[in-house]
């Protein structure tokens, strides 16, 4: 289909819509964004696999797991319990460098060996960028939101450079819906701060 003169496939267009909808609702702290992101990332991993970008489908697979164990995680706290914030401790931060690092130089080795994977360096940095930034959301802490602006900021130069413009226009808007975010998740931490 043709939007704006730009040649859009229905399962782009579905998952800009469903993946948009998934992170407002994260903004909103609603738990209703797991069920919405599970849609969304699995149009996604359709997308990503016909466009070569391998480890990004195998990710929104491991998109799926993530979004369960969060939707579980936020689902274990009643209704009426306070949404907590919380931040993230150095020897954390260290240890997920640590993680990302050695698995993006890992997938993206085998990617590039064994598959006609497009940027598998690349590639492979954004997916294990985007696993921990996942994984801070299900834990609730503040900093999930500056590793997806990071990680926002590289995905919309790359699908600029493979020509997905519509989903470097959605990964654009994610930055400000991260940004918006990290603003809404730390007045939240604030507030928290204030009161004890």
């Amino acid at each position: 289909m043709n939007i704006l003169g730009l040649q859009v496939t229905w399962i782009e267009f579905f998952g800009v819509i469903f993946n948009l909808a998934g992170v407002g609702l994260t903004i909103k702290k609603s738990k209703y964004c797991f069920p919405i992101g599970i849609v969304g990332v699995g149009l996604y991993a359709v997308f990503y696999f016909r466009e070569k970008l391998y480890a990004d489908a195998l990710l929104q697979l491991f998109y799926i797991f993530l979004l369960a164990y969060g939707w579980i995680q936020w689902r274990k706290a009643s209704s009426n319990e306070e949404f907590i914030v919380t931040l993230t401790s150095r020897k954390l931060w260290i240890t997920l460098a640590v993680l990302c690092l050695s698995a993006s130089l890992v997938i993206g080795t085998v990617f590039m060996k064994y598959t006609d994977a497009s940027l598998p360096f690349l590639d492979s940095m954004l997916t294990s960028m985007s696993l921990v930034a996942q994984w801070l959301v299900a834990k609730k802490k503040l900093e999930n939101w500056l590793v997806w602006i990071v990680a926002d900021i590289i995905y919309v130069g790359m699908f600029i450079f493979k020509h997905a413009y519509p989903t470097a226009i959605l990964y654009f808007i994610f930055i400000i819906l991260a940004v918006s975010g990290y603003i809404e998740w730390k007045k939240k931490l604030l507030t928290i701060e204030r009161a004890n």
